[in-house]
């Protein structure tokens, strides 16, 4: 899995006053735990534009005053009307340890369904998995060629070695939607009287004509 730098200065002291000051710097308040110890450190703001603001998922290799680390973004904390962020938890990646990470779908392929008039929906954009750094992918590639309408590729018709998916199994990834101009193209009659449904002809032979 990809990762990327990302450069934090320690904070020497905590609190709500002393994040204040530092969201004024335009920075972020920032801390790391899962390891040996916590640690309290800022981040430039401009500089996560690469890492949050985009579909990919990255591993985070902090340098915190020259201290490095490697992590994942734990929690984030966004402000409710300028959606700045305001804080990131980090948690320190073990790399002899599973970590659950969610890691983004990518759909490839021309669907049958689609062919036939139907729409792609894709119903997950991430999906959650558990297993070492080394084994983790960049993105999970889905082919919806064979996809007929009305069908779905769910959580447990996906498998990837070495890595575990954590979400409901049941659950679609991706899916074909009937939509109406595929119904009308199913339902419209291909020749006259020959179109009439078995139990539509079973019908009209057993009612009497009005006079």
């Amino acid at each position: 899995m990809k990762s990327i730098e990302l450069k934090g200065t320690v904070r020497e002291k905590v609190g709500k006053g002393n994040s204040k000051k530092i969201r004024i710097s335009e920075a972020v308040p920032c801390v790391l735990y899962g390891g040996k110890e916590y640690a309290f450190f800022s981040v430039i703001e401009k500089d996560l534009k690469g890492i949050l603001y985009t579909p990919n998922v990255y591993l985070i290799d902090l340098n915190i005053d020259g201290k490095k680390k490697k992590a994942k973004i734990q929690d984030l904390q966004f402000h409710p009307v300028t959606d700045r962020v305001l804080h990131i938890d980090f948690y320190e990646v073990d790399e002899d340890k599973k970590i659950v990470i969610e890691i983004p779908v990518r759909v490839e392929g021309n669907s049958i369904g689609v062919k036939e008039g139907g729409k792609l929906i894709q119903d997950k954009r991430k999906l959650k998995v558990r297993g070492l750094v080394k084994n983790l992918p960049d993105e999970i590639i889905l082919d919806v060629t064979s996809l007929v309408l009305g069908k779905s590729i769910m959580i447990g018709d996906i498998v990837r070695k070495n890595i575990e998916f954590l979400d409901l199994k049941t659950s679609p990834v991706v899916s074909v939607k009937m939509t109406r101009v595929a119904r009308g193209v199913a339902e419209t009659p291909t020749t006259g009287a020959s179109a009439a449904t078995p139990a539509v002809a079973a019908v009209a032979a057993v009612t009497p004509a009005k006079k």
